[in-house]
């Protein structure tokens, strides 16, 4: 399954309907630079599995415009044709402002369904300013697809948290869309989701879907579960559909994934063996004589990075032994500084790694490096082509991309993976060391099994989970959603 082939697929379904791709984040952004404006592309899972949807229908993505040159590139009704080098399909990107995002995305978004749907014991603040905001944001987005498909019959495909209203929105204004959202994080057990204090408007909002997709069924099942005890529906257990106004939401599971081979092609690039050297020469060429221990996410207290870091401490005065011969290195990004949650772990952070270096370190070893930046995509294949070992403790997480990326990258065959077991991911990679990344003592012998595994062991992990990533990449994802849709509700033919 590659590109071309899911292109094929979309133009087969769609039938001549219009495509339109709905998101917060734009896959493209445009940049005020010394030279005059720049193009960012953001590396995104989700820009790799959507880009050939829509550039095989010539369709229309829809997203928040937050470039700093973004509005100097586009039309009056701020469209601009993509990519700008070879024009496949439009981008239209609806305007908010300061205010507005604060709301809508630093607000609504990240500080109660973020830390709602993320069982990891953060409270979620509710304001009813903000969500007053948010379903004004969602209105705008949906004026935005109405006006891109005026008169014409379309499928709209919607992601994430962000655009929960918008789907019952866009039925009331065109009941003939073709709806379709995937929500890219999990879904809370419904305990956990009633104290939402919208919760029916959302869910009716969701369930203006014709299919509804989560990364693993267990999230299906709560959200079955959820809609069940919490909005009046009519739940279809043996179908696994719910019927809200006489019409049928489709609840599916779809794992997202990788482009596999793609990956392993960019892994082997020059531009990764050069961000090797940077770090290198940054690091020292004494890290090369230890056993690397890499992490590579954003900092945000659901990647479980403290208790990754309090791991690797036990390990060490567990095994004293290892001292001179292990290094943690630890790419991360700085995430939704706006919010005092993700000031107070970059906080916590910057003190564990304190802590350890001075237990630890000595005259030439440093046992923890901790690289606080927005790395590019070659740093962090740099980072995986370099580990012995990949840790991925997040605790909680929909599906987590950084373990399969790894996987993918690592055409040597070497590596293991240590991965949490409240990943979407850990469903699909038994071949990895799986953990409770609240069970520190557990982390520690993890780390301490991976640190000992032999090499033939090593490899027969790596060959079987190589195997699983490349079976089922990114575009096999896409295909199963444009499948599913053809074979529930299938779209006619446009004259």
């Amino acid at each position: 399954m590659d590109a071309r082939y899911l292109g094929g697929l979309v133009s087969r379904v769609t039938k001549g309907a219009k495509v339109v791709i709905v998101s917060n984040r734009e896959p493209v952004m445009h940049e005020r630079d010394v030279g005059g404006i720049r193009v960012v592309r953001p590396a995104s899972g989700m820009v790799a599995a959507l880009d050939p949807i829509v550039r095989a229908t010539g369709g229309i993505w829809v997203a928040h415009g937050s470039g700093s040159a973004d509005r100097l590139v586009t039309d009056a009704r701020g469209r601009v044709p993509m990519p700008p080098e070879n024009p496949r399909y439009t981008l239209k990107r609806v305007w908010l402002t300061k205010k507005e995002e604060a709301g809508y995305y630093y607000g609504l978004s990240n500080q109660a369904l973020w830390p709602l749907c993320h069982i990891v014991y953060t409270r979620p603040r509710f304001s009813r300013k903000d969500w007053e905001t948010y379903r004004d944001v969602n209105q705008r987005f949906c004026d935005a697809v109405l006006e891109e498909v005026a008169g014409c019959p379309a499928i709209v495909f919607i992601q994430d948290y962000h655009l929960a209203l918008l789907p019952r929105m866009l039925r009331t204004g065109r009941p003939d869309l073709t709806l379709v959202h995937f929500w890219h994080i999990p879904w809370p057990n419904r305990e956990a989701f009633r104290i939402f204090p919208w919760g029916e408007e959302l869910l009716d909002g969701l369930l203006g879907n014709d299919i509804m997709g989560f990364h693993i069924q267990y999230h299906c099942n709560n959200f079955m579960d959820t809609v069940d005890r919490g909005i009046e529906a009519k739940v279809d257990y043996d179908r696994f559909r719910i019927f809200r106004g006489g019409r049928p939401t489709h609840v599916r599971a779809f794992p997202i994934s990788v482009d596999f081979h793609q990956i392993g092609k960019d892994a082997q690039a020059q531009q990764v063996e050069e961000k090797r050297a940077s770090f290198v020469k940054e690091l020292g060429e004494g890290i090369l004589e230890t056993k690397i221990f890499v992490g590579a996410d954003r900092i945000d207290y659901t990647k479980g990075i403290p208790e990754r870091m309090k791991g690797f401490d036990l390990m060490l005065r567990d095994h004293p032994e290892l001292r001179g011969k292990v290094t943690l290195l630890q790419l991360a990004a700085p995430s939704r500084t706006h919010i005092e949650e993700y000031r107070d772990i970059n906080e916590e952070l910057d003190d564990l790694v304190d802590e350890i270096n001075w237990r630890h370190q000595t005259e030439d070893w440093t046992p923890v490096r901790f690289l606080r930046a927005h790395h590019d995509y070659y740093a962090v294949l740099a980072s995986y082509r370099m580990a012995d070992v990949v840790m991925v403790t997040s605790l909680h997480d929909g599906m987590n991309l950084v373990a399969k990326e790894f996987i993918a990258a690592r055409t040597d065959g070497e590596g293991v993976l240590l991965l949490s077991q409240y990943t979407g991911a850990a469903r699909e990679l038994p071949d990895a060391l799986l953990v409770n990344p609240y069970d520190v003592d557990e982390l520690a012998d993890a780390m301490y099994e991976a640190f000992l595994m032999t090499d033939k062991e090593r490899a027969k992990r790596m060959k079987r989970m190589r195997k699983q990533v490349q079976k089922h990449t990114v575009f096999d994802w896409g295909a199963k959603i444009f499948d599913e849709l053809e074979s529930i509700r299938p779209v006619k033919e446009v004259a």
